[in-house]
């Protein structure tokens, strides 16, 4: 980041030569720089390389304010936030001013005073990004006096007038000038709060308790909203939607490879996890599993099933193999299919039912993971010939795996069942037993999803037989 200027004057600042630029001017002339460069606009957003981003950086280019529709957990909220990196590093305000005022041309009286006086001694300050940024999650009580500020009493106290300029405390909006001010969930701002938005998106200005007070501001307006919102818990009132200049819609991963990628990204990570195996295909499972959930029609699809439920249930299955490692004195953790009956915990949070049935939230949850397993081994094994394993276990041969059971137990399988050392070939080169483990119960559990393994779950874990 490049270092904090040092002009700390009105004059000073003439004398560079520095020129303020809107914000919107200032968010094109970044972006088109970064375009130039070949450099990441929004790093860590995955999947909206040819969809989302393009909008988005057309919308940036016309100086539009945007509004995100999209269910949950579609990352508008990170997208809006990637937007400060589009920012200067620092730009001149007059010091001490509540609203970043232009040093050039001050808009709160205050500043406009203190210029009168002080002309080319007028104290300068600089600003970073982050400051620049604000946030609000709209809610149902939220005031115009919140958003865009009210007299104070306190400052009346002290001798001020009402029509006094001095007298207002500014709301987070004015604050926010030469900035972007993001609203999360704008459906749930009341109507006639929207209405109080009117001239900020239109005319740049803002009106405070029907004083005639002249505040023309600079901000970047963006919003989010869930498009369910608009009949379930309210609506954006159609003059104020109308005053957004694109409105972009986000989506879910496309592809596993996405969802996958997020789940890495996302997860929590911890120091000694140098000893944590997670093979490709358990990846994919847990990404299959959110995959199902996304097209079951038990699941309330306009709620959505956030990457979120991805993420939980990713850091779930891990947890329960570091959990068997820590009890076992084994040396590395690999998760295996038997310790996806641990992740109803974190996806049980994650969606919501059509309808509800006792016990119809864990019947379904092992459906999506039954589901899923069966896809993703399709996808492994569909040209692979089984016969001999499932031959194996017609001459009397039972194979027990569990979520507790020793990888040690495992390694002596390849030789007991015949043909099942080539299948965990087809998903591993390495021979640890703890991979080993993870493969076999990955393939026993596949063959008995296709019917040509016999299954009893049993307290003590699972015996395939034929």
């Amino acid at each position: 980041m490049a270092s904090k200027p040092q002009v700390s004057t009105l004059g000073e600042l003439k004398e560079s030569n520095y020129k303020v630029v809107p914000v919107r001017e200032e968010l094109r002339n970044n972006l088109i720089n970064k375009i130039k460069a070949e450099e990441e606009v929004f790093p860590g957003i995955i999947g909206f390389e040819n969809t989302v981003i393009p909008q988005l950086e057309n919308a940036l280019l016309s100086g539009q304010d945007i509004i995100l529709l999209g269910e949950r957990g579609q990352a508008k909220s990170r997208l809006i936030r990637g937007l400060v990196n589009l920012l200067d590093p620092y730009i001149p305000v007059v010091m001490g001013c509540e609203i970043n005022d232009d040093p050039y041309k001050p808009v709160c009286y205050g500043c406009r005073e203190k210029a009168v006086e002080l002309r080319e001694d007028l104290p300068v300050d600089w600003i970073t990004p982050s400051d620049r940024y604000s946030e609000k999650l709209a809610t149902p009580d939220i005031s115009i006096a919140d958003l865009i500020g009210e007299i104070d009493p306190i400052k009346i106290a002290e001798g001020r007038y009402l029509g006094d300029e001095l007298a207002i405390h500014f709301g987070l909006v004015p604050r926010t000038n030469r900035g972007i001010f993001c609203i999360n969930e704008l459906p749930d701002l009341s109507e006639r709060i929207q209405v109080g938005l009117f001239n900020l998106m239109e005319e740049r200005d803002v009106q405070i308790k029907g004083y005639r007070v002249q505040l023309p501001l600079d901000v970047y307006v963006v919003s989010t909203a869930n498009p369910e919102d608009y009949t379930n818990r309210g609506r954006i009132v159609t003059p104020l939607k109308d005053r957004y200049g694109s409105q972009i819609h986000t989506h879910y991963p496309q592809t596993l490879e996405q969802e996958i990628f997020i789940m890495d990204q996302e997860r929590s990570k911890f120091p000694d996890e140098e000893t944590l195996v997670i093979p490709q295909f358990m990846k994919e499972v847990l990404a299959e599993v959110t995959y199902q959930a996304r097209s079951s029609r038990e699941i309330n699809q306009r709620s959505g099933v956030s990457v979120r439920a991805s993420i939980a249930n990713y850091e779930t299955m891990l947890s329960n193999s570091v959990r068997r490692t820590i009890r076992q004195g084994q040396e590395i953790s690999c998760p295996r299919v038997s310790d996806l009956q641990y992740i109803m915990a974190s996806l049980s949070g994650k969606i919501e039912l059509e309808t509800f049935e006792e016990g119809s939230e864990g019947r379904l949850m092992e459906d999506l993971i039954k589901r899923a397993v069966i896809e993703i081994f399709t996808k492994y094994f569909s040209d692979a010939n089984l016969d001999e394993i499932v031959d194996s276990f017609d001459i009397g041969n039972t194979a027990l795996t569990g979520s507790d059971e020793p990888s040690k137990n495992y390694p002596g399988m390849l030789d007991k069942i015949s043909g099942l050392s080539g299948a965990v070939a087809v998903l591993t080169d390495d021979r640890r037993p703890e991979i080993v483990a993870s493969a076999i119960e990955f393939i026993l559990e596949g063959l008995h999803l296709s019917r040509r393994l016999n299954c009893e779950r049993t307290p003590v874990g699972n015996v395939y037989r034929r």
